[in-house]
């Protein structure tokens, strides 16, 4: 039996979970819910693969006021607009992708603290921002030795390519969110160790935190959490991650869930 009673804390993904790419907005029920939410005390933090710049330019900030950010799949995580956890990718897993990214001919992005930039642009790139109405990071040639701090890779390439360089990469790990684009991340880094170190930094337990989710990259905080919910709309991994399952993004998921745990009315 889940026991929703001390909730204290919501962590959600945004991509699929909270911004409906095919409403492009916060759907209406999950504002009303995080209205009540608020009302009723229970914080919110946003959960996501964005770094913090992108994450204002989805728009998701026009309609949820959050109290915490995890962002880069919890490389970063900030309270207001301090930083209060902080996990960048090793120099040498950066230079590998590098490596990899010119012999295989596949776009690579790298996420700093408050930029990003591509070295390739492609149709497997154009397709997946295309899926996700994100704008292309600012070109840009990458050196053979990066001379910049990166806390998030993105790889536009298909399982294929992923499977030909990530096991020569040590230190890192994938989440894939899209046939041809990939995360990589340092291998102790998720959006688990993130939500770890907010809790941490709030002095709330696992247990008083309920996380929802969609995508590959939301497995492990659905499991850390005291309870994990996926949405209806979310990858199979997700789901048998997750406690409980509510409704896709767009037939009022994220607040049916709420209401039927008995946080919200």
């Amino acid at each position: 039996m889940l026991d929703s009673s001390k909730i204290k804390l919501i962590v959600t993904d945004i991509d699929g979970t909270l911004f409906s790419h095919t409403q492009n907005k916060v759907p209406d029920s999950t504002v009303d819910a995080i209205r009540k939410l608020h009302e009723k005390g229970i914080m919110i933090a946003l959960c996501s693969g964005r770094n913090k710049y992108l994450i204002g330019k989805s728009g998701v900030l026009n309609y949820v006021k959050p109290d915490a950010m995890i962002t880069m799949n919890g490389a970063t995580v900030y309270v207001g607009e301090n930083v209060v956890h902080s996990y960048p990718i090793p120099p040498d897993v950066v230079n590998s992708l590098i490596k990899f990214s010119k012999r295989l001919k596949f776009g690579l992005t790298l996420i700093e603290l408050n930029e990003g930039h591509i070295n390739y642009i492609d149709d497997r790139v154009i397709s997946a921002h295309e899926k996700y109405g994100t704008r292309f990071p600012q070109p840009r040639t990458f050196p053979d030795n990066y001379d910049r701090v990166v806390y998030q890779a993105i790889c536009y390439c298909d399982a294929l390519d992923e499977s030909l360089f990530l096991p020569h990469i040590k230190g890192a790990k994938s989440a894939r969110w899209d046939e041809y684009a990939v995360d990589i991340m340092p291998e102790g880094s998720d959006k688990s160790k993130g939500l770890l170190a907010l809790l941490d930094y709030m002095h709330i337990k696992p247990e008083n935190c309920l996380a929802l989710g969609d995508g590959n990259n939301d497995v492990e905080v659905l499991q850390f959490a005291g309870i994990g919910v996926a949405m209806g709309n979310a990858c199979q991994a997700c789901k048998d991650a997750a406690d409980f399952v509510t409704d896709d993004i767009d037939k009022d998921g994220w607040a049916n869930a709420l209401k039927k745990l008995g946080i919200i009315n």
